[in-house]
């Protein structure tokens, strides 16, 4: 399997490091909060990791008119600037696909959120979340990550500007949060600790269903009997004796699980049975936690003598 993986890194000619700004704003139009991209940058790396081409680009937000005060205190984007040098989505993603190349790419995003986003902006953009041009892509982030001894203190994710200082690399904080700005930095990291072997298992191929997979929220299911889960016909195992639990006549939602009354007629124990069924894009996962019922309180509801 390394072997494979190794022969396919032979043949890749570009690594792309990409990197978006976003303004979040309500819109209108969509009746909810969105992140609208508002800046690409990006840099081309050979197989030899030298740089040997960037991209930048303003996008117009369609969507979300005003930028947001935040978005101008961490980017310095001025409404200035977007009027004079943005262009329109389709026209930016255009220019930034004929940039790219047909060549073999993996392209890289300082954590997959820059991915979820542009996803998202294709699909209320052109109606089609599917990023054909990207086919390959590698979370720089959580490769970096792989390398960086982290402090008690530290959350899961680093922070690119935490990262590079880790590394030793200089930065000037300055401009940061500029999209082609951050791009060479990640691409600084990502040279610090670039290795064929281990990078391999982090590149992942986006076939046809990976970013509708990307873009999927899991949910609970909270309907008894439907085509997806029927909580009636759910099998039940006793958590003392492991014996056949008859599913409840009478459930109710509660925090978001199924809640009935049960009774194993092998250890005759009573319990209350929580069951939750979360759906996800691939399957439907469901856990229970049992909580075994008092004596009088199992007397009442199964009519024990």
């Amino acid at each position: 399997m390394c072997f494979t993986r190794l022969f396919f890194l032979e043949k890749i000619l570009n690594y792309i490091i990409f990197d978006l700004e976003w303004n979040n704003g309500y819109s209108h139009a969509l009746g909810k909060y969105i992140n609208e991209i508002i800046e690409i940058g990006a840099v081309k790396l050979d197989s030899k990791l030298n740089i040997v081409d960037t991209f930048k680009q303003l996008v117009i937000p369609q969507y979300t008119k005003k930028l947001s005060s935040r978005c101008k205190r961490f980017t310095k984007i001025t409404p200035e600037e977007i009027k004079e040098n943005a262009i329109d989505f389709n026209s930016a993603f255009s220019d930034f696909e004929r940039w790219s190349g047909n060549d073999d790419n993996v392209f890289m995003s300082w954590s997959n959120s820059d991915l979820f986003v542009l996803s998202h902006n294709y699909l209320i953009n052109r109606n089609n979340c599917n990023i054909s041009f990207i086919q390959k892509y590698c979370d720089v982030q959580k490769y970096c990550m792989a390398f960086v001894k982290k402090d008690e203190s530290d959350n899961n994710q680093i922070g690119l500007s935490d990262c590079a200082l880790k590394m030793g690399i200089e930065i000037d904080t300055e401009k940061l949060h500029r999209a082609l700005s951050d791009c060479y930095v990640a691409a600084e990291c990502f040279k610090k600790v670039y290795d064929a072997k281990k990078l391999s298992a982090y590149i992942h191929n986006c076939d046809a269903n990976y970013f509708e997979r990307l873009l999927f929220k899991p949910y609970y299911i909270t309907e008894a009997d439907s085509e997806l889960f029927n909580v009636y016909k759910h099998d039940l195992t006793c958590p003392v004796c492991s014996g056949r639990i008859k599913p409840s006549s009478e459930y109710i939602i509660q925090n978001k699980a199924f809640k009935g009354a049960v009774r194993c007629r092998k250890c005759r124990k009573s319990f209350w049975v929580f069951i939750r069924a979360k759906k996800t894009y691939d399957d439907v996962i469901v856990k229970e936690r049992f909580v075994e019922m008092n004596k009088k309180r199992a007397r009442k509801i199964f009519f024990i003598k």
